[in-house]
């Protein structure tokens, strides 16, 4: 497998305050890797500076073959690159229709339309004429992933994927994550739950206080549970 992203040395912050010291990234085509942490360690941050929201001070940043170090958002996402933020951030006033057509795109050589993004969560389907902003927080977020996907893209990237979300939901979100493993879909998934993760992805980062503390394949992680479960706050 090629690489797709890759990180190096990157350090970033906003104004005088420092949140990222020297972090190391890679995702191979194909691969799922995680970023673990507490809340405000810097996740949030890497993914802001993977999508061109916050520029980094030093260090680099590849996709798709390319630099994108300071690229625009739009370039990068141009490339491949898609982002279900946190909070979901869709689109109230327009239906679930509308939601999923706004982003559409047939970049990439990949097939991502309303059929397969209906069939991979069938909830949207039973409300595609639906108004966005009057539906539970788990139909939200399947829209969010649906929106992502209908750009084409060639890494997801996937903010708190389930968080504050109920049981069922989450369970069926974790599937369908699945079967886009299966279709050798390169993600990036940030989230807490652990034992859904871990099956689940190839690698894991682990971000404290801006730097990285843990890396390793889930069985390697998993031989460190107290570090992990210390890393995670869980």
């Amino acid at each position: 497998m090629s690489e797709l992203l890759q990180v190096k040395n990157l350090n970033a912050g906003y104004g005088a305050s420092s949140v990222l010291f020297d972090v190391n990234l890679s995702i191979r085509e194909g691969e799922v890797a995680t970023l673990l942490g507490r809340n405000g360690m810097g996740k949030s941050t890497l993914v802001k500076c993977l999508t061109g929201w916050v520029k980094p001070t030093s260090g680099s940043i590849s996709f798709a073959g390319e630099d994108v170090t300071n690229a625009p958002s739009h370039k990068i996402g141009k490339l491949g690159l898609g982002l279900v933020p946190e909070g979901r951030q869709i689109f109230p006033t327009l239906t679930v229709r509308e939601n999923l057509l706004a982003t559409a795109s047939n970049a990439n050589g990949k097939s991502w339309n309303i059929e397969r993004v209906v069939a991979l969560f069938p909830r949207l389907g039973e409300r595609i004429n639906q108004m966005g902003g009057t539906l539970s927080g788990g139909e939200q977020q399947m829209l969010a992933i649906g929106r992502a996907l209908m750009t084409n893209p060639r890494l997801l990237v996937l903010d708190e994927a389930t968080e504050g979300l109920a049981p069922l939901i989450r369970a069926d979100i974790w599937r369908a994550l699945g079967e886009l493993k299966k279709e050798k879909l390169a993600m990036l998934v940030i989230d807490k739950d652990l034992k859904a993760l871990l099956p689940l992805a190839d690698h894991h980062t682990g971000l404290e206080k801006g730097r990285i503390a843990i890396t390793g394949t889930s069985k390697e992680l998993e031989a460190q549970h107290e570090r992990l479960h210390a890393l995670i706050g869980v």
